[in-house]
């Protein structure tokens, strides 16, 4: 056993791989890769939930469609959420009221509202057997410095017609300071809703595409999304990027307005009941709550420990910090489940969806939802329908990517891109260490004949050896020993341990090395 598994001492006796509930109780419905060029109406590239209900909503608009997915449909962050479908996403609607005004706020809450009950009337239209269940969301605080900050956003958000109220205690086996409250929101097994969505995708000139990375675009009154499937091609009047961070970044400077963080799950069994409700502390380090219906009972959800992806500690600690929470608060039978997951933060809290820049009239991109993906993934496939058909949406000024807002994000686009320029510096530096005496499923960073290399030792004793420099913009990856991967702290790409791409933007693999 190396020295990071012998600290994980909570975990010890589990699955030693993260495995998501989602995909685990599911089954994997394949679909084929890209292998002649075809044209269609909309190409969509990116098979998560934005990929998945846009293509859904424009093939019934009459529009042919096809998704290019670079691994298999709904496995990237729809199959690693939380999957809460609601509209209060933490302290937020304080915020936007006073750095950008009512009426952006109110759309903001209108169109996340709008996206429960859409998903809600396709759940009971289609007849969808996905746990789907109304649920209160909390925001609570135990800390008396939160206590004001909770109060005002329950005046803010009821004054944009949300459903809001505060409340000094919850039936949680801890003591809190005080809450605030959502009614009429919900949860649901999102990839159960979205496979019934995908099945009906295929089929009158419109397909599904698995195994296809779309490396480029090649722009004009008809698009060409490029794949590295022997350059293959798909034509079509309009492209939307709903790849989670946009792989062609390049064109309004994406990788300088969005970073990424990560996030980690436990799905544990408790004896006794779980109180009604989803719930999500105010303070750091983040705690998130709920339930999911199982077989054989009840599974509870606990997440957070959120951090910038490539950054901070051993990512093994983590779920230890979450296992010792569950532990403390619950009489935990088992931990069934644990899992990690990754998403897209702007520089004001607000997603990008609409168009990719102002003078791209058919490229669309939708990212940024900084972990509520549930309900803005749902508002990026209406408003991009909506845009593409109708030519407008009532929701589009304030998720407009081209936007500047200097007061809401001057601050974080200044540490953001100061963070990632001193990264990229200090990760050019040579660590001293070129000892190999790695011990199975132990990796680290090495010299070695003067260059900076990452080495890991798989089960079978087999050493990996890659530059670990990332092929995206150039900086220097980290290990992270819980997922057994190579992180990008600037931007946020992944690589197995062979150097194989995990997430992007990156579209290169790491070179491997002898």
């Amino acid at each position: 056993m190396n020295e990071n598994n012998e600290k994980f001492n909570c975990l010890a006796n589990h699955d030693p791989i993260p495995r998501p509930y989602w995909l685990t109780s599911t089954d994997q419905k394949n679909h084929p890769p890209l292998e002649k060029d075809i044209t269609v109406d909309v190409a969509i590239v990116g098979g998560g939930m934005v990929g998945i209900t846009s293509a859904w909503l424009l093939k019934q608009a009459g529009l042919s469609v096809a998704i290019v997915e670079a691994d298999h449909i709904l496995q990237g962050t729809t199959g690693h959420t939380t999957a809460k479908i609601t509209s209060q996403h933490g302290l937020i609607y304080d915020k936007i009221t006073n750095k950008m005004g009512n009426e952006l706020a109110s759309q903001y809450a209108q169109a996340n509202e709008s996206a429960i009950h859409f998903i809600a009337d396709l759940i009971k239209e289609k007849e969808i057997s996905c746990d789907f269940s109304w649920q209160p969301a909390y925001v609570y605080t135990q800390s008396p410095v939160y206590v004001q900050k909770l109060i005002d956003e329950t005046k803010a958000a009821s004054s944009l017609g949300l459903m809001a109220s505060y409340v000094e205690s919850l039936p949680l086996p801890f003591d809190i300071q005080g809450a605030m409250k959502f009614e009429d929101q919900a949860q649901f097994h999102p990839r159960k809703y979205l496979l019934s969505l995908a099945k009906d995708i295929v089929g009158d000139n419109s397909y599904i595409f698995e195994q296809t990375r779309a490396v480029d675009i090649q722009e004009g009154s008809l698009c060409q999304v490029i794949t590295h499937n022997n350059n293959k091609k798909v034509t079509a009047s309009h492209v939307i990027i709903a790849s989670h961070y946009p792989f062609y970044d390049k064109p309004g400077l994406y990788f300088a307005r969005i970073y990424q963080e990560r996030s980690y799950i436990l799905g544990a069994k408790i004896k006794g009941d779980f109180p009604k409700g989803m719930f999500i502390n105010a303070e750091q380090p983040t705690r998130s709550l709920r339930t999911q219906p199982m077989e054989d009972g009840e599974l509870v959800l606990i997440g957070g420990e959120n951090h910038k992806s490539g950054h901070g500690q051993s990512t093994l600690k983590h779920y230890e910090a979450l296992c010792q929470f569950a532990h403390k608060h619950f009489d935990v039978e088992d931990i069934l489940f644990r899992w990690s997951t990754q998403d897209c933060v702007t520089m004001d809290n607000i997603p990008y969806i609409g168009h990719l820049t102002a003078d791209r009239p058919n490229v669309y991109v939708a990212t940024g939802f900084g972990k509520w993906g549930m309900t803005n993934s749902t508002v990026s496939a209406i408003m991009l329908r909506d845009l593409i058909v109708k030519g407008e949406n009532p929701w589009t000024s304030v998720y407009y990517p081209s936007r500047i807002r200097p007061q809401a994000s001057a601050t974080e686009f200044i540490v953001q891109n100061v963070d990632v320029a001193t990264r990229f510096i200090s990760g050019k530096l040579i660590p001293n260490s070129k000892d190999m005496n790695l011990q199975p499923g132990q990796g680290k960073v090495l010299q070695i004949k003067g260059q900076r290399v990452g080495a890991y030792c798989d089960e079978n004793g087999e050493i990996h050896v890659v530059d670990t420099t990332c092929t995206h913009l150039g900086c220097e990856l980290t290990w992270n020993d819980a997922e057994k991967s190579w992180d990008c702290p600037c931007h946020g790409s992944r690589f197995s341990y062979t150097g194989d791409i995990i997430e992007g933007p990156a579209l290169k693999p790491l070179q491997k090395l002898q």
